[in-house]
């Protein structure tokens, strides 16, 4: 019996138009360098079955690009300064720009010693706190309960018997990695300890942003701790099943002051009660240094933007070390115009994190910064979850946020600026042995993907705005 051709006719202008929203839809996933221009054309080629795939080849479609990239030349390196220190002025436009976007002083005279992983870390923690002799401010994303986490409940809660006051704050959800949640054992044994914008049933909040990334501890006004390690036996590579790699630092001298500010105006978000910040404390080293706050409040771009103006005034070399690498546009610019004008721009990545997803989405992002010069790395396991800055060998910044937009648009993160040559130097060499034990990956390795994979990676890579 033969078909009704009208229905035969329906069935194929059906396909046809099928047809046509998935190619467009697809070249635009595989081809836009911006996410936000890739789910336009998407949700335009779908909206409009048959004109928006029209309008995509007529307008989207970048037809020169192959093209161009036959004619490329590769820059030859300007170079700068040759190894040592950079120009006088250097120093002088890091100041300048950190005094416009803070509005915090540099503070010189302090001494910044390296932690790197929970078992170096945590025991000089603790030892700190079992020394207190007035305060003890903790806030931390993560408080794991497994052992690691006990001994610093237990170190918390004898120091709030013998008259410290202790004061911990804990992120609402990271507190739920772990269970028994940290609070309520803080809590049962003493210490004051509050949770930072839980989600609760009444009234109904529930907020998965606007978390509380910081990572600090003060103890008496005069020693602080920060950098990106949560607290928890994960941390502690020799341990844990899932080991990681990371640093944490030991800050005295002035600037303990201001990441003690920090910690007050947290406090009093969170339960209403007002601290009072300790005063700078004395001269115990030669860095000069500087907390920056960001956060979603009137903190909202402050990192960025000083990450942004200590990349564009660097003369030598851009050292990142990142977990998580999901760059917003202003940062790949920067990068990019970096390592066109000559300086040396290094990534190192871990080559898997514990967010595969996130990895994916940072494969995407990486051909545009390979095609313009940038190096990246990308290293074994253990997963590194170290979060360093290092310029021209004589500034750095250490702190809890990732290059992404969680850390710099949703998150309240810290970070410390250091202004010293030796300790940056050092930081410098940590980077670059990691560089030395990881693979270098190349544009075309990085364009040579299967299909399957560069679909997956723009998948997530089309979403990465809100990862």
């Amino acid at each position: 019996m033969p078909r009704d051709p009208e229905a035969i006719g329906t069935i194929l202008l059906i396909a046809l138009t099928a047809l046509c929203a998935v190619s467009g839809a697809m070249h635009a996933l595989l081809t836009k360098p911006d996410p936000r221009s890739a789910l336009g054309w998407i949700v335009t080629c779908w909206l409009l079955p048959i004109a928006g795939p029209v309008l995509y080849v007529l307008f989207g479609v970048n037809r020169v690009r192959t093209r161009a990239r036959q004619l490329r030349v590769r820059p030859q390196s300007i170079g700068g300064p040759e190894e040592g220190q950079p120009p006088e002025d250097f120093a002088i436009q890091l100041t300048r720009i950190g005094d416009a976007v803070t509005r915090r002083p540099t503070l010189g005279g302090n001494d910044v010693v390296r932690l790197e992983n929970g078992e170096n870390a945590f025991p000089v923690m603790l030892a700190a706190i079992a020394g207190a002799r007035r305060s003890i401010w903790l806030s931390t994303y993560i408080f794991e309960t497994d052992p690691v986490g006990r001994d610093f409940i237990a170190a918390l809660a004898a120091a709030a018997a013998r008259g410290v006051q202790v004061r911990v704050l804990v992120d609402g959800i990271g507190e739920w990695y772990s269970w028994p949640r940290a609070v309520s054992l803080l809590r049962r044994s003493g210490v004051r300890a509050a949770r930072f914008l839980p989600p609760r049933l009444a009234p109904p909040v529930l907020s998965l942003n606007l978390r509380n990334h910081r990572k600090l501890l003060i103890v008496d006004g005069e020693t602080g701790f920060a950098g990106g390690m949560n607290i928890g036996g994960r941390e502690v590579g020799k341990a844990h099943h899932r080991r990681m790699a990371d640093l944490h630092f030991r800050l005295r001298g002035p600037v303990v002051a201001q990441l003690a500010e920090c910690f007050a105006a947290d406090w009093v978000f969170a339960t209403g009660e007002s601290l009072n910040p300790p005063p700078r404390g004395e001269h115990l080293g030669k860095s000069a240094c500087r907390v920056i706050t960001e956060g979603p409040d009137e903190d909202n771009d402050k990192l960025l933007f000083v990450i942004l103006g200590a990349i564009s005034v660097a003369h030598r070399q851009v050292l990142i070390m990142t977990p998580y690498f999901i760059p917003p546009p202003e940062l790949t610019a920067a990068l990019q115009t970096a390592a066109l004008r000559g300086v040396e721009v290094c990534l190192v990545l871990p080559a898997r994190s514990n967010l595969r997803y996130v990895d994916w989405a940072t494969r995407r992002w990486l051909p545009a910064l390979l095609d313009r010069g940038v190096r990246v790395f990308l290293q074994p396991p253990p997963f590194s979850h170290t979060k360093l800055i290092v310029i021209d060998g004589s500034y750095a910044q250490i702190g809890s946020a990732n290059l992404d937009p969680r850390s710099l648009r949703l998150n309240f993160e810290i970070a410390v600026e250091l202004y010293d040559a030796n300790v940056s130097t050092e930081l410098a060499a940590y980077i670059l042995s990691a560089r030395d034990h990881a693979w270098q990956i190349s544009a075309r390795e990085s364009w040579m993907q299967g299909v399957a994979a560069r679909v997956r990676d723009s998948l997530c890579w089309l979403f990465s705005p809100y990862l």
